[in-house]
């Protein structure tokens, strides 16, 4: 996603400011009290990248059906990268304006989320619109499904219903179609696939043990671009792209010494230009590393007399790329010395250097520096935080922002890690402020002491805008939301509050949903399933639909989620009917087209490691892989009538209405604000929504 912004001057909130510019005060330009200004409907069509990408659904759901489509394809033209969130309800609006049948000029991403109703069979498609919509589809990131794995697993047989079933060879032409719906295929599917299976798998953001395996296989039989393993070359090697990192030893013990040196040192000059992930580095060169281990064992040793083998390290030697081949982690012990150590710390820290490598860089460098690393060396370690403890870290000296900025703005500090790097900093009277939140990233937070969330002062909370805390366990995601009502709980109107409330409703209690139901809010299925299951567990299924509003329906794509199969588990036959799951929820969902009973989909995908060089999620509570589903399920029908282009209803125009404002300082309490301890100040909740009126007016409470 793009840069973050503060809340107080994020393009979302300026989207938002547009398009309720109709209520009664100074319009935006190419706007009205009616609505968008008929002679300025191409507003949406020249809006930038930026502005788009901090769509908002509430404000959005008010625009036409002419509207609401330019908005849609003006996005898909400027390649709006969309937060799941976004995508999930920017596809229900589409299937209420009756757009999905404009597939082709939608974003891929946004067609990942289409869900219409149940109403045609396979037979009602014309099979070149099924793969014009699942060649489109499968561009987009599935990784963006995770919180919805069974909208996954349908759009995973909807590409195998496409080819007509299950073939027991993947053609180049099915490959295409497939797109990145290959990276939850089976290992053995992959093995028989066509050769042109490793651009897809290129698309794969991590591949699963059996995977990798697969991949292996492949290569090692020599039908590939890259011919046997005994005549690749680098031009092929790096055709791979960071599929090369999963490559295994006993493969690079077949590759011709100078073609492999090549590829090594242009893997290593890619990590150190920083566009190569360390994870994927680090992969290759363990790996590699290790092939190389084996061949040189065969070989007479040489200079066993002394343990520097090879010679003194120098700094000149440190800008070699091939660096990592020459001195393995036992020579690095042994000849590298404590004035180069302090002096090039930082072009040794560039080498993608293997666990083993780190910990002998990390005992030197507690040898150079017993009374703890000076803060100046302390920017330059970032890689090798995650090796220390929290009383090492007490040694420490941080009393500049940006020596927390490089520690923790990388991937590999941990719990522990982060705890203990604030604290340092706070003890020297530092602050956390927003532009550090924002550096560090909402994920820091779920590290963070609860006394140091509290430390936090509530306007640089506001500053910091929506920090993405799904990762969080459900301790801190409480702690956040109290400091989030602290912060945000005065806003002063309903859709302002959810706005910037929404990140943090993972630790709010039964009476905060309470409230934002019976507010419209709407509430988009990721947000839902990222609440406190034991919370979910408590709503009944009035108070469920309430809140979900027009967003109820994406229920259905999210039964397997654990919070969601464990809420439906709970209700009965009649519950799940006002639902319209129609099923008992833990046996399959009812179907009504057919599909092949062996389906070559993988049963889990690769799951992310909270480990160094790991990504957290970007939205929603941890992902529920496809291990979760049940294994009867298949394709829903209602994802295929969107194909079907005689179909499509009348449009609606949906025009804006004009209203009354309420006084800008009117606030009414929550039922719960008592309860919670926040009847004072910040305990002040939003006045309620604007009511429709006849003649298309809206009736605002005025204080």
């Amino acid at each position: 996603m793009g840069p973050r912004a503060g809340a107080l001057a994020n393009p979302g909130l300026i989207l938002f400011v547009w398009l309720t510019a109709h209520c009664s005060r100074p319009q935006a330009e190419g706007f009205s009290q009616e609505g968008l200004d008929a002679s300025r409907a191409d507003t949406w069509a020249s809006a930038n990248s930026s502005l788009l990408q901090g769509f908002w659904c509430q404000p959005a759901s008010q625009l036409s059906q002419d509207q609401l489509s330019a908005l849609i394809r003006r996005m898909a033209s400027q390649q709006v990268l969309l937060k799941a969130w976004q995508l999930s309800c920017l596809a229900n609006l589409a299937a209420q304006r009756s757009l999905q049948g404009d597939f082709a000029l939608h974003p891929p991403d946004l067609l990942l989320f289409y869900n219409p109703p149940p109403a045609c069979s396979l037979a009602q498609v014309r099979e070149a619109d099924c793969r014009a919509f699942t060649r489109r589809a499968a561009q987009g990131d599935t990784e963006l499904l995770a919180n919805l794995p069974d909208q996954r697993a349908a759009l995973q047989h909807l590409a195998l219903a496409c080819l007509g079933g299950l073939p027991p060879r993947l053609s180049a032409s099915d490959l295409l179609l497939l797109g990145v719906l290959v990276c939850d295929m089976d290992a053995s599917s992959i093995v028989a696939s066509d050769p042109h299976v490793l651009q897809n798998l290129q698309r794969c953001p991590q591949l699963t043990p059996a995977q990798q395996a697969a991949l292996n296989t492949l290569l090692a039989r020599g039908r590939t671009m890259l011919g046997p393993p005994s005549s690749w070359n680098l031009e092929g090697l790096q055709a791979l792209g960071t599929l090369a990192a999963y490559i295994s030893p006993s493969l690079w013990m077949q590759v011709q010494e100078a073609e492999g040196l090549a590829f090594f040192g242009s893997m290593v000059a890619t990590y150190r230009a920083g566009t190569l992930s360390q994870q994927d580095a680090r992969r290759f060169v363990t790996s590699f590393l290790k092939a190389k281990a084996k061949s040189w064992s065969s070989r007479p040793k040489r200079g066993t007399g002394r343990p520097c083998v090879r010679g003194n390290i120098t700094a000149a030697m440190l800008q070699d790329n091939l660096f990592l081949l020459r001195y393995d982690c036992l020579q690095l012990e042994s000849c590298l010395g404590s004035r180069v150590l302090r002096a090039n710390l930082d072009p040794l820290l560039q080498h993608p250097l293997p666990a083993e490598c780190q910990r002998v860089v990390k005992a030197k460098l507690a040898r150079v520096y017993p009374s703890g690393i000076p803060e100046e060396q302390l920017q330059l370690i970032t890689s090798l935080v995650y090796l220390y403890s929290f009383t090492e870290i007490g040694q420490w000296n941080i009393t500049s922002r940006n020596t927390v900025m490089a520690l923790l703005a990388s991937d590999v500090a941990l719990e522990n890690q982060t705890e203990a790097i604030l604290q340092k900093f706070l003890d020297h009277k530092g602050r956390v402020t927003s532009s550090l939140l924002v550096a560090i990233g909402g994920s820091r937070l779920c590290w963070m002491s609860p006394q140091q969330i509290q430390a936090i002062q509530p306007s640089e909370f506001r500053l910091a805008g929506a920090l993405d805390i799904s990762s969080c366990p459900q301790s801190r995601k409480n702690v956040l939301y109290t400091k989030a009502r602290e912060a945000f709980g005065s806003t002063g109107s309903t859709a302002a509050y959810y706005r910037f409330m929404r990140p943090y409703l993972g630790g709010a209690p039964v009476e905060e949903l309470q409230y934002l139901a019976q507010a419209n809010v709407s509430m988009d299925i990721h947000t839902f399933t990222n609440l406190n299951p034991q919370v979910i567990q408590n709503l009944s299924v009035d108070k469920v639909t309430t809140l979900l509003g027009q967003n109820v329906g994406d229920l259905q794509k999210a039964r397997s989620h654990p919070a969601i199969s464990s809420w439906l588990r709970s209700l009965n036959r009649s519950a799940l009917g006002e639902l319209g799951l129609d099923t008992d929820p833990s046996g399959p969902t009812h179907l009504t087209t057919t599909i092949p009973n062996t389906i070559p989909w993988a049963p889990h995908l690769a799951t992310t490691s909270r480990r160094p060089g790991s990504k957290a999620p970007t939205s929603g509570s941890p992902p529920a892989h496809l291990g979760y589903l049940p294994l009867a399920v298949a394709l829903p029908s209602s994802l295929l009538w969107l194909l079907y282009w005689g179909t499509l209803g009348p449009s609606t125009d949906y025009s804006w209405g004009t209203c009354t404002m309420a006084s800008e300082h009117s606030n009414v309490l929550a039922p719960h604000a008592g309860n919670l301890g926040l009847v004072d100040g910040v305990g002040r909740l939003p006045r309620p929504p604007c009511k429709p009126q006849a003649h298309g007016t809206w009736l605002c409470p005025i204080a």
